[in-house]
């Protein structure tokens, strides 16, 4: 066989193969709701798994959330490898699960993002706070490469904050990001039509331009989500709003000058940051950080995607993706 057979042969069969296997893990997912185990065995042999495992240690124990990636709606999905990251469902079930649990002694927050949506940022800010106040115990965050935007709102629920000398930080504001196609509708002679209620129905609209009331009125939400942005920033550094205000024009900042500017508490490497939170909850080592046991990626599934995602783009499948950009009018705590 030739070796363009071959590979057109070896093509077919791996597209078959994850076909049929999405069309199993569908109708597996219905047998799992109703309790069956049958599917575990399946996505292990596979290289898969499940929704991450809460299982609370017995002895004393910092619980671990890693705040890494950008911050979103939706938890880390197996299918494509994501069983390292941000998971929102994941994170608001565990805080609440060692709300009540004597053996919890404390919460690090391993900050490695660049932020991501506001409301998921606030949301999950919130369920820290509410920890705080019903249990008392203290939050620590660490910085890694990045901690901006939505990370460092996110941290504002910390009552210290140790980064790496070459974490940058900061990036306090609001995005909206909006695309225009009006100049390429023209070229190829596409024109939308909008039958709406009211003249701001639909502003926004990639093929339409904004009116400057439009503008205005996007501006007043951006305005309202910086506004509160700047005041847990006050709140959780202890500064005056005034203060703030100037600090947070969306610029990035590096460790040394959060650390002198009052944004963070501490420069210091991942090891020696953890031995001093480890020391400061009381506890022994690195052994009792207790992080869920999550998803493992899909092996061979993971490798197919990383492949399709690899390979060049047609002008087409750009602009889809464009099109397709959740982002777009989104209110973002995000360096961009």
């Amino acid at each position: 066989m030739k070796f363009k057979q071959f590979a057109a042969v070896a093509a077919a069969t791996a597209l078959f193969a994850a076909t049929g296997y999405l069309g199993v893990k569908s109708a597996a997912n219905v047998e799992i709701a109703a309790g069956a185990d049958s599917f575990g065995a399946l996505s292990s042999f596979i290289g898969g798994g499940a929704a991450a495992v809460i299982d609370l240690p017995s002895d004393p124990y910092l619980a671990r959330l890693d705040i890494v990636g950008s911050i979103g709606p939706s938890s880390a999905d197996p299918l494509y490898g994501a069983s390292y990251g941000y998971d929102h469902s994941l994170y608001m079930e565990l805080a609440d699960a060692i709300m009540d649990d004597e053996n919890n002694k404390g919460i690090l927050l391993y900050v490695d993002s660049p932020g991501g949506t506001v409301y998921e940022s606030d949301e999950l800010y919130l369920k820290l706070m509410e920890y705080r106040e019903k249990t008392g115990r203290p939050i620590y965050a660490y910085f890694a490469a990045e901690a901006c935007s939505g990370g460092y709102y996110v941290a504002m629920a910390a009552n210290e904050i140790y980064a790496n000398r070459n974490a940058w930080t900061g990036s306090i504001g609001v995005i909206m990001s909006l695309y225009n196609y009006e100049g390429l509708a023209e070229k190829i002679g596409v024109k939308e039509i909008n039958i709406t209620s009211g003249r701001n129905k639909s502003m926004g609209s990639a093929w339409e331009t904004l009116t400057d009331e439009q503008r205005g009125i996007l501006q007043s939400l951006v305005d309202e989500s910086y506004g509160q942005f700047a005041d847990i920033v006050a709140a959780g550094r202890k500064l005056e709003r005034g203060r703030v205000l100037e600090l947070a024009d969306g610029r990035i900042y590096s460790a040394s000058q959060a650390l002198e500017l009052g944004l963070i508490d501490h420069v210091l490497g991942e090891q020696d940051a953890l031995k001093a939170i480890i020391e400061k909850a009381g506890l022994e080592s690195e052994d009792d950080i207790y992080a869920p046991e999550r998803p493992q990626t899909l092996g061979w599934l993971n490798l197919l995607s990383r492949a399709n995602a690899a390979r060049p783009k047609s002008e087409l499948e750009i602009f889809r993706e464009i099109l397709s950009d959740k982002r777009n009018g989104a209110l973002m705590y995000y360096a961009g």
